[in-house]
């Protein structure tokens, strides 16, 4: 359950601010579908502009990765994080670019492998090779 109010379409259209942003993530995503993470934003209207503005920034704007790599990058960081809400939000929209069962199958063995040697890494102690570093 929301620790906060999720803001319904009519409190929406009663808030211009609020109505813009929601109105370009409509526009961008070309569905009428707003999901609960914005309506839960809208209780802070510059935090939910300012937040639609970075992922428009990071998640749509064409750039050297393509939209299921960016997908599927947050999938493992939202896994990594603990956020079940991104998971399954950033699972779905990677479904709708595409994503196959084979392709998520190896995401999450991938996540996992990751997980078991950064644990063993960081246990460890292992100092980073000097081949690692940038120079």
């Amino acid at each position: 359950m929301s620790t906060v109010k999720l803001w319904t379409d009519d409190e929406v259209a009663a808030s211009p601010p609020v109505k813009a942003v929601f109105d370009d993530i409509r526009a961008t995503r070309g569905s009428d579908f707003v999901n609960n993470f914005w309506r839960a934003l809208a209780n802070q209207p510059a935090l939910l502009e300012r937040t639609w503005s970075s992922i428009k920034e990071v998640m749509i704007k064409p750039g050297a990765l393509d939209p299921l790599t960016r997908e599927m990058i947050y999938i493992a960081a939202s896994t990594i994080n603990g956020c079940s809400y991104c998971i399954h939000s950033h699972t779905a929209a990677a479904r709708a670019k595409g994503m196959s069962h084979e392709q998520y199958s190896e995401l999450l063995a991938v996540i996992g492998m990751a997980a078991e040697t950064n644990a063993l890494a960081n246990a460890l102690q292992i100092p980073i090779d000097p081949e690692f570093t940038v120079k």
